[in-house]
């Protein structure tokens, strides 16, 4: 079932990138008393993804942390070492936390997984955006196949 408005999100653990290597950040820590916008891509380094998605969200990330968001967080079903490369390629420095969905699982608990076998891409996590109040989505905007408006960063700002 599809994770919607009011429901406390699901608990899970997503990979990251620290300085010592390949670590991992729980749902409590990342969400616990926080206001944090969760953006999901289907891929890294994918056209959209990359040219339009996750370089919204860095260049509106102030006008975000003016409206009292915490942490702006993109994941997608790829492993640590993209993310990172991605997020590094994208220079997204401290404006957005890139976490590794690796195998999908916490796509899944939400209810947004992507059945992308038609593109050679397996499965992997649907285009979306939650604002996480506490733990509580707040706000869920999940994108039609092949649309690009609901879940971009003026979108979310204006959910706000």
């Amino acid at each position: 079932m599809t994770i919607s408005a009011g429901e406390k999100m699901p608990s899970g653990t997503f990979s990251i990138m620290t300085d010592a290597g390949p670590g991992a950040i729980s749902t409590d820590d990342l969400f616990d008393g926080k206001k944090v916008v969760l953006v999901s891509v289907p891929g890294a380094f994918t056209p959209t993804c990359s040219m339009n998605h996750l370089p919204g969200f860095v260049d509106q990330a102030a006008a975000l942390k003016a409206k009292n968001v915490d942490t702006i967080a993109c994941m997608a079903v790829n492993d640590v070492f993209v993310m990172d490369a991605w997020g590094k390629d994208r220079a997204v420095g401290d404006n957005v936390m890139m976490l590794a969905d690796g195998n999908g699982e916490y796509s899944q608990a939400l209810g947004l997984e992507l059945d992308a076998t038609g593109f050679g891409m397996g499965m992997r996590g649907q285009r979306f955006a939650i604002v996480v109040d506490d733990g509580v989505a707040t706000h869920v905007a999940v994108e039609a196949p092949g649309q690009f408006e609901v879940s971009k960063a003026e979108a979310v700002l204006e959910a706000l």
